[in-house]
């Protein structure tokens, strides 16, 4: 799990216990999204204390019920365990289902009848099966559950929600997730998870505007680049024209630049425009230098000929 990941569980564990209908809905998608929620056990596992403790609370909140047993292995995971067979009904009962006749798993809408228990019903998702990938590296949050059938709903219930989660089924679980940060800022908002909405949007806007700075140094450093590359090209032609004895011939404007470009090698078009006497536009001065690149190439041709 991210630290990210941590951070946004941290900060939902913290969030006061809500009402009764409310925490019987979280506890509900904590146990359509843990690990085992069957007519035989309730089985819940995490590396986290705090999730551990508002578990225990939320169903102490909804039923009145405690679990049977929790164990905290050498490896670190927790465990919550109930398997009374009394508590279980009662739990299935909360919901409307009966435990020694639920076949699969449902979304019982019925209990869930106000906006603030359906919120309360993802949050629970997200705590139990529920992961959001650094926003440094990408923009993931997924949601889940081996059970098919509540996979589906809780897609149907993000997108009576406003959301357009997209969905795959992965190592026979089945998933629901966002790509598009700013849904995932809008889940977390919608789950109570305000302040790890703000933070994730201002990591995007740091992200963002490294990009742009990348970009622009990028941008730049082709630019100069391509700068030095014409330079050289420019000296070689007008170096050669010297090395013919020709410089001397040349039309003022034209000796004029070339004699320009050879004591400022290291200058831009532009720089190189603002030194001529009078200065003149960038265009202007390209034309000069396409010039000389010309007649370079017409004193290479004679003095090749001379030499044959």
């Amino acid at each position: 799990m991210s630290s990210f990941a941590q951070t946004v569980k941290a900060e939902l564990c913290r969030a006061p216990l809500p009402r009764v209908c409310c925490a019987a809905a979280e506890s509900y998608g904590i146990l359509l999204y843990c690990n085992t929620f069957s007519e035989k056990e309730i089985r819940i596992i995490t590396e986290s204390a705090k999730f551990s403790a508002r578990t225990r609370a939320l169903f102490r909140r909804a039923f009145g019920i405690e679990f049977d047993e929790e164990r905290a292995p050498e490896s670190g995971k927790r465990t919550l365990l109930i398997h009374v067979p009394e508590k279980l009904e009662a739990i299935f009962g909360a919901f409307g289902f009966s435990a020694r006749e639920t076949v699969s798993h449902h979304i019982n809408l019925g209990a869930l009848e106000e906006d603030c228990c359906r919120a309360s019903l993802l949050r629970g998702a997200f705590l139990a099966g529920g992961s959001v990938s650094s926003p440094e590296r990408d923009y993931h949050l997924e949601l889940a559950t081996p059970h098919h059938s509540v996979g589906r709903e809780t897609l149907a219930l993000l997108g009576e929600a406003g959301f357009a989660p997209k969905s795959a089924v992965r190592g026979g679980n089945f998933v629901t997730y966002f790509k598009k940060s700013s849904a995932i800022e809008d889940f977390l908002a919608l789950i109570g998870a305000g302040v790890s909405a703000m933070e994730l949007m201002n990591m995007k806007l740091e992200k963002d505007l490294r990009n742009k700075v990348n970009r622009r140094v990028n941008c730049d450093t082709a630019n100069v680049t391509k700068a030095v590359d014409a330079a050289e090209k420019q000296l070689a032609a007008i170096l050669a024209i010297q090395r013919a004895g020709a410089l001397e011939r040349l039309p003022d404007k034209l000796r004029e630049t070339a004699e320009a470009r050879l004591r400022s090698p290291e200058l831009s078009i532009t720089e190189l425009a603002a030194s001529l006497s009078p200065s003149v536009s960038k265009s202007c001065l390209n034309h000069r230098l396409r010039k000389l690149a010309e007649f370079s190439t017409k004193c290479a041709i004679l003095t090749a000929a001379g030499e044959n």
